[in-house]
């Protein structure tokens, strides 16, 4: 009977404990059930959802650009995308070879659509063609029973419809590339079919001009197919970009051109904001939306005379005779001359065993300031400018705005050359000689310029000298800006000089005078040699520019304001290789400057 009571209470003791452990096991379960439900539920919710919820971004619509009226220069166009979904299209091969024949694709598309087929589950829709014309679009609707898995999506493309008279400020939008997305973490890049700015303001203002993306939320199964649309959240426009450029004045500028290659820059003389912004030849932006074919690359590139490059900022040119009003208003500051000073031209200046010679080879005779200025005489300034001496030349130069760049949102801009002692020696690590202020004194040598530089310098001119800097956006006008140290009589003697320059008898620019009643205009020509003129070559006679070939030829300036009495326009012109200012830079600044006056710009 102990035998058996004992065994009893061991097999007590043993349930008990086993009971105590089933009792603990399950309060840890309750615990841990409790524990992801509640404290970790919206977690595990989160990630449930995460397997049957794909959420993806929607492109917003992109900022349009608009002129100073309003006008839009880059819009976002209706689109309509053909796409195919494999596994819906019984023989996808034979259906591609249609489809070719219908919307003209090439060889390349035909493979580059095969591979975006063999990179993606035969569910996932695959881009056939961009931008389907409503001819396309209506024979592809009309034959859909013989096109089964074809889907036609609708969306937005970005659009130039001023094509080459905007392209270089404006520039274009193209395809994400992997430097892109390298540089940037932003989840729009991701979005596929995305555009970014990739030059001018498209890229300076990329991002306020895309927006803020949208969204769609779409059930999915297990495979990643969609099920069904849960939620659609539209994407926010970017905020619109207004420049101060007219788009009237900026045709008429372009067309002023026609096929020669240069540019222009029109400024408001008070305000600095620019007006027209012209580099001709130009190119076609909506050719890179989409990536550019390699035949229009190669004609872009082919082109001798630099399509793609933006000369109004970009390029770097010898300002020739336009520096001479630098020149004249230097020396008349430093009290060097005044107008009763007066040059004998002969035609020719002896410094040291080296010629100086002027352009008019029979010489001026004897000229004060503005007599040279109307005339152009190089002799007179050879001596003014070793009167004065690099150094405030350069000073000088670099007051009126040259040397430097602006911030205008172009990224592009060359600063040119102003020389001095300092920078040659550091640049070329020799000594400043006489000889080359003699021919900075008439814009040669190291001296460079932008048109954009020139213009302005102009403008801090004629306006009674004050320091206004180009804009291409109104809201960074300085309302007042600074009076530059000029006193305004030496301002108005060069502004005589370049009135006498198209007014006068004898000015290097009469022919360009201005063809509207009661308006006048000033200016000042120049022409630059792009090759330097051997002694036998002048012995011999100096080959006629018209006879050399294009690229040999002399680079035409002319600069203009208007009106004289009361400046408000000014503009820099400069024709490459137009071999003379006066004959081929004059005629086209006057024409745009006309235009400017006739559309009375506000």
């Amino acid at each position: 009977m102990k035998k058996s009571n004992h065994k009893l209470r061991y097999l007590l003791k043993r349930s008990l404990i086993m009971f105590s452990i089933n009792i603990f096991l399950l309060f840890v379960l309750l615990a841990r059930l409790y524990f992801l439900q509640i404290y970790q539920g919206e977690k595990y919710a989160l990630l449930a959802d995460s397997n049957r919820i794909s959420r993806r971004l929607i492109a917003p619509p992109r900022g349009t650009i608009n002129d100073r009226n309003g006008i839009e220069l880059a819009v976002n166009n209706q689109n309509f995308q053909a796409m195919i979904i494999p596994e819906q299209s019984r023989q996808i091969n034979e259906q591609l070879k249609e489809l070719a024949e219908v919307l003209a694709l090439k060889e390349n598309d035909l493979k580059r659509i095969e591979k975006d087929i063999a990179n993606h589950r035969r569910f996932v829709p695959v881009k056939i063609k961009d931008n389907l014309s409503w001819q396309e679009v209506a024979t592809l609707m009309i034959n859909s029973n013989r096109y089964p898995g074809l889907v036609i999506d609708e969306g937005l493309i970005r659009s130039y419809p001023y094509k080459q008279y905007t392209a270089h400020p404006l520039g274009y939008v193209g395809t994400v590339s992997e430097k892109d997305l390298q540089q940037s973490d932003s989840p729009l890049l991701q979005v596929p079919g995305f555009k970014i700015g990739k030059f001018g303001f498209e890229k300076t203002y990329d991002k306020t001009l895309r927006g803020e993306a949208g969204s769609q939320t779409y059930e999915i199964n297990a495979y990643g197919r969609i099920m069904r649309e849960m939620e659609k959240r539209d994407g926010i426009k970017g905020i619109d970009l207004d420049l101060t450029i007219d788009i009237r004045l900026q045709q008429k500028a372009f067309d002023a051109f026609a096929n020669e290659s240069g540019a222009a820059v029109v400024l408001d003389v008070h305000t600095g904001e620019i007006l027209a912004f012209v580099s001709a030849p130009s190119f076609d932006p909506n050719l890179f939306v989409d990536g550019i074919s390699v035949a229009n690359w190669r004609t872009l590139m082919d082109d001798e005379k630099n399509p793609l490059t933006d000369k109004a900022v970009s390029g770097q040119y010898s300002p020739g005779s336009t520096f001479k009003i630098v020149v004249a208003l230097a020396a008349l500051e430093a009290g060097v001359i005044n107008t009763k000073t007066t040059s004998f031209c002969s035609g020719k200046m002896q410094l040291g065993n080296h010629l100086f010679h002027c352009w008019k080879h029979n010489g001026h005779g004897h000229l004060n300031v503005i007599e040279a200025i109307k005339h152009s005489c190089d002799i007179f300034f050879y001596e003014t400018a070793l009167k004065l001496g690099i150094e405030k030349i350069a000073a000088m130069s670099r007051k009126l705005g040259l040397g430097q760049t602006y911030d205008i949102g172009l990224e592009n801009q060359k600063k040119g050359v102003i020389p001095d002692k300092k920078w040659k020696q550091e640049t070329l690590k020799q000594p400043w000689q006489q000889g080359e202020t003699v021919i900075a004194g008439i814009g040669q040598g190291y001296v460079l310029v932008t048109p954009l530089q020139l213009v302005t310098m102009l403008a801090r001119v004629v306006n009674g000298g004050y320091e206004i800097t180009p804009t291409f956006i109104k809201k960074d006008i300085a309302s007042h800006p600074k009076k530059l140290d000029i006193k305004p009589e030496n301002l108005e003697i060069v502004k005589q000089g370049m009135f006498e320059v198209v007014n006068g008898i004898g000015g290097t620019a009469t022919r360009a005078r201005l063809k509207l009643k009661g308006i006048q205009m000033g200016g000042k020509t120049g022409t630059t040699q792009v090759r330097r003129i051997s002694l036998k070559e002048r012995a011999q006679g100096i080959r006629r520019d018209e006879d050399l070939p294009w690229k040999w030829r002399n680079h035409a300036w002319f600069m203009a304001y208007a009106p004289h009495d009361a400046p408000r326009y000014a503009v820099a012109v400069i024709v490459e290789h137009g071999r003379s200012g006066s004959a081929v830079a004059a005629p086209i600044a006057s024409k745009i400057l006309e235009e400017a006056l006739k559309l009375d710009i506000r």
